[in-house]
């Protein structure tokens, strides 16, 4: 329903309602990434961080220079598991709000996401 896997770990999904995942496919207090088919031209890459029942949406963008902030499928959290981190230039983020607080980019967000969380544990873009 929605979710179309890629080798790479990846998805891929639309807009209106369809889920990205199952909560229970992010591990508590790590991140995935997702290709975010909103119905343009191409899809927005995604990250989604888990902690607990909540989760924190943000594009796959670094700030500094918009490049994907990890480098292998799903490595976006510093050593520590404390700070979402840009694997380029080494750029600290915020979880709960995105907020850059180490880095090339200090003071700068990543672009929000919002999501929700269904009655089911369907993670689902709140937006097109």
């Amino acid at each position: 329903m929605g979710l179309c896997l890629r080798p790479d770990g990846c998805a891929s999904v639309s807009g209106g309602g369809r889920f990205l995942c199952h909560l229970t496919e992010i591990p508590d207090g790590t991140a995935r990434g997702f290709d975010w088919d909103r119905g343009g031209e191409r899809p927005v890459p995604i990250l989604v961080f888990r902690r607990g029942e909540q989760v924190y949406g943000y594009r796959n963008a670094c700030p500094h220079i918009g490049v994907p902030l990890e480098m292998d499928p799903d490595r976006f959290m510093n050593r520590e598991g404390t700070h979402l981190q840009c694997s380029t230039h080494g750029a600290l983020f915020r979880v709960d709000d995105g907020m850059c607080v180490e880095g090339p980019c200090l003071g700068r967000p990543l672009r929000p996401v919002p999501l929700v969380v269904d009655g089911e544990g369907r993670v689902i873009p709140a937006g097109g």
